[in-house]
């Protein structure tokens, strides 16, 4: 679990509570959401990924994970749906992992998750350290004259 010690008053711990607390301190809000359902959104994926993301370990647990935000991003571009959030950040690093080891056809059979994710470690800030993960499959084209 990881703990934020600060100069003013005890150490905050967990992900989500430090998360929110660097969002308010950087003064950017729209981080969390701006209306009452958007905020609510952006809790249910840090929780989700916290429980569901941190918490799944089995192939099959990262299967059904993998699954589940490729039929949620069918018809969004963002967890939150059109707005970037805390949730897509902490969720980019969450299974930074998990993409990085996926083969072409595991990509392809996922396209919405790596539609996300490819667009979300290009996101200005985002990607810090970690690899670029590739997306494209090359292909050979034969001049057909």
């Amino acid at each position: 679990v990881p703990v934020l010690q600060t100069n003013n008053g005890p150490g905050l711990t967990g992900l989500m509570t430090i998360a929110a607390h660097l969002v308010k301190q950087a003064k950017k809000d729209q981080l969390l959401g701006s209306t009452a359902e958007e905020k609510a959104v952006v809790q249910q994926w840090l929780e989700y990924r916290v429980t569901r993301v941190d918490g799944g370990s089995s192939k099959e647990d990262t299967r059904i994970i993998l699954k589940d935000l490729n039929i949620h991003l069918e018809d969004k571009v963002y967890l939150a749906g059109n707005i970037f959030t805390l949730a897509d950040i902490l969720m980019y690093y969450g299974l930074h992992h998990v993409m990085v080891d996926l083969t072409v056809q595991e990509k392809e059979k996922y396209l919405n998750v790596s539609r996300w994710f490819n667009h979300i470690q290009h996101y200005p800030g985002v990607r810090q350290h970690l690899s670029n993960v590739i997306f494209i499959k090359n292909r050979l084209y034969t001049n057909a004259h």
